[in-house]
């Protein structure tokens, strides 16, 4: 039989149960509060993330591009006039005909050019007709000369009447050369009258399309003081475009290099070219220097016209399916070592070269002055003094710090390009940049991080080193929210980290 259950046993049985119930809930207690406290902990940072804003690293293409306005305009045309006056009598050809060289476009009434060459054709027969006998009467006066001067010789003539024959003789001979003269400058006359009786026909100089009429049929054209333009003849297999890059972006253009433009309705069509040729003198409008740029383009379809706007973008560097930074994220930094190395090496330079001390402008105006010869000296004395002198100039300018916004200090960006020589070193050109960005790791810890860069444009940059595809940087601080959660600048605390400027290419 079981045994009864005593109090005593109860007691213990539920002192035993109590205490296990107490335990447990001793540790539940504990684990909840490590829990709320690493909750709190890792609130605290990421709200602390909040102030600013971020962005991820990401691949894609960059390109450092020149920007200009330009029109299209055929690479061959040919403004087609009259060279003699008169009344347009027919035009054969349309705004949009397409013609080949030699195609009759128009014609002028000939009436008058006509009647005048036959009026001279007319006083042609005439003067050689007058030749004729004159060169009879000097036939006459010939054997008239000859009789006295063989009745002269027989003594049988007075010496008077030999020389009246004589000098008969001559005068008839010199009418006959003048009557000759008066013959070849009429002939000359006539062939200027036969001119321009086929200049009346006016053909196509060059094979093209008829893209502007001038003249109306009907109408009289006067060429006595210029020839009128009754029409244009183009090319249009191949245009121009012709840009007007300001004087700021101007030293970043180099012949042969690739651009391409867009024009309105072309739905983001792009057309490609190089550039061909920059025009030394500028145009200046209210002050503001431009200099023409000009490279031409394929025109296979027909699809430009003359007269186009577009907007041009000269490439000036370009990386494909590399890693990112936005540029308000990068604070621009150079070297920090080889201040003395540069300087000695300056000095060095400047001993043998006389434009070593002058400034990037000096330099600039007195390699314009010299001769081809001259430049090319310069040029290989330049390639002579070696890698020292260009590195010794790269950290003479040590300890200074850019921005990351592009525009700023950038005569000073472009007098450290300038050699010596007053020529863009090749050093320069390739030489790597460097800067700095503040990097969110995983544990939500900022660091600043130093990374190398490659080519840069206003709104990103190519890192070459130092990041890694994901990588969070920050690019800002947040504008704070006010009346009623409005974006609105929030003062002070609005104040955003040294180089970090504009908006982020991709902000969470």
């Amino acid at each position: 039989m079981s045994q009864p259950i005593t109090s005593s046993s109860k007691r213990s049985l539920r002192q035993r149960l109590l205490n296990r119930y107490t335990l447990s809930g001793v540790l539940i207690v504990l684990l909840a509060a490590g829990g709320y406290w690493g909750w709190q902990q890792y609130n605290a940072k990421k709200n602390a993330l909040n102030q600013y804003q971020v962005a991820e690293i990401e691949k894609g293409d960059v390109e450092d591009l020149v920007t200009a306005t330009g029109t299209v305009q055929p690479l061959e045309y040919v403004d087609v006039g009259a060279q003699v006056s008169g009344q347009l009598k027919k035009l054969h050809v349309e705004i949009g005909s397409v013609v080949k060289e030699g195609e009759l476009l128009a014609e002028i009434d000939p009436t008058v050019l006509r009647a005048t060459l036959d009026a001279r054709r007319a006083g042609l027969r005439n003067l050689m007709a007058s030749k004729k006998n004159q060169e009879a009467q000097a036939a006459l006066a010939a054997i008239q000369y000859q009789r006295q001067k063989n009745l002269f010789d027989e003594d049988a003539t007075t010496k008077e009447s030999l020389q009246t024959a004589e000098t008969s003789l001559k005068s008839t001979q010199a009418q006959v050369e003048a009557l000759q003269a008066q013959i070849e400058q009429t002939e000359s006359t006539l062939r200027a009258d036969e001119a321009n009786l086929n200049y009346a026909k006016i053909y196509a100089p060059i094979s093209g399309t008829i893209v502007s009429v001038t003249a109306r049929q009907g109408q009289t054209l006067n060429a006595n003081q210029s020839a009128p333009i009754i029409l244009r003849v183009a090319d249009l297999s191949t245009m121009t475009v012709q840009t007007q890059v300001s004087e700021a972006e101007v030293g970043k253009l180099r012949k042969d290099m690739d651009v391409y433009f867009t024009t309105l309705g072309s739905q983001g069509r792009r057309w490609y070219g190089k550039l061909r040729k920059l025009e030394p003198t500028p145009t200046v409008t209210n002050n503001v220097v431009l200099y023409n740029a000009l490279f031409d383009v394929a025109n296979r379809n027909q699809a430009l016209l003359p007269n186009m706007t577009t907007q041009v973008f000269f490439i000036a560097a370009t990386a494909k399916d590399t890693l990112l930074v936005p540029t308000a994220a990068v604070t621009l930094t150079r070297g920090t070592g080889g201040a003395n190395a540069g300087k000695n090496a300056g000095k060095n330079a400047g001993g043998n070269n006389p434009m070593a001390n002058m400034t990037p402008e000096q330099r600039r105006a007195a390699f314009e002055k010299m001769t081809p010869e001259e430049r090319a000296a310069m040029r290989e004395r330049r390639r002579a003094q070696g890698g020292d002198a260009q590195q010794g100039n790269r950290a003479s300018t040590e300890d200074k710090t850019q921005t990351g916004k592009p525009g700023e200090n950038q005569g000073e960006q472009e007098a450290s390009q300038i050699d010596s020589s007053g020529l863009p070193s090749d050093g320069a050109q390739s030489a790597k940049k460097t800067g700095t960005v503040r990097v969110i790791d995983a544990d939500n810890n900022i660091e600043q991080r130093t990374i190398e860069l490659g080519v840069t444009t206003r709104v990103q940059m190519q890192v070459l080193n130092g990041l890694v595809e994901g990588d969070r940087v920050i690019t800002g601080v947040k504008q704070a929210k006010q009346n009623g959660g409005s974006d609105r600048p929030s003062g002070v605390n609005n104040t955003m980290p040294p180089g970090m400027g504009g908006s982020p290419a991709r902000g969470r």
